[in-house]
């Protein structure tokens, strides 16, 4: 079974998240896929804000201070770790390492176990030490996906805009999803 930790964090942008966790929903369906989920305490207010509704329930979510989770350590061998959106605040203090709650703990064991870490940060326009951050991460081995929508798939909807972050990022998990992909109706390809 695959093992996945999906983080909150209070950054604009709860919609990729939750496009995120739709997905895995209908992917375990037909994969043993085991998903724990943490929201900062940030990522609640900001949730409720922008989406109108409520924390989800279909996979194990727990509390921000929860050092007793089972991805808090190796052992468990969480295999991937998603931080979507991923703040700045915690880029900073992941970049520091400093590990003050369940989220930057768990994305730390990512980095220390060489298991995947994926930052989706959604916040514009970065200033140099933003990047600079960013860039130290990804020497460690996070994989950053800015929440860079693209748009040669001709999304008609939020929703379907969203999703083209949010299938880049089940690519990187390896996670086979349906998905439009670059060259498959290309203007000029022959059908």
């Amino acid at each position: 079974m695959r093992k996945l930790v999906v983080a909150v964090t209070g950054a604009s942008g709860s919609i990729y998240a939750d496009r995120l966790l739709e997905r895995l929903a209908t992917v375990k369906e037909q994969t043993p896929l085991a998903v724990a989920v943490v929201f900062s305490e940030n990522a609640r207010t900001v949730w409720e804000w922008e989406l109108q509704k409520p924390l989800p329930t279909t996979f194990p979510v727990y509390e921000a201070k929860d050092y007793f989770a089972p991805f808090a350590s190796g052992s468990a061998q969480y295999e991937a770790m998603v931080i979507i959106p991923c703040s700045m605040g915690t880029v900073g203090r992941l970049a520091a390492g400093v590990s003050d709650d369940l989220i930057t703990r768990a994305a730390d064991v990512m980095l220390k176990e060489r298991r995947k870490l994926i930052l989706v940060p959604r916040e514009t326009p970065l200033h140099a030490g933003h990047l600079e951050r960013l860039l130290y991460l990804a020497r460690l081995g996070a994989l950053i996906v800015p929440a860079m929508p693209s748009f040669y798939s001709r999304p008609v909807s939020v929703e379907a805009l969203v999703d083209t972050v949010v299938l880049r990022v089940l690519d990187l998990l390896g996670i086979p999803v349906e998905a439009p992909r670059w060259g498959s109706e290309a203007p000029g390809a022959s059908v």
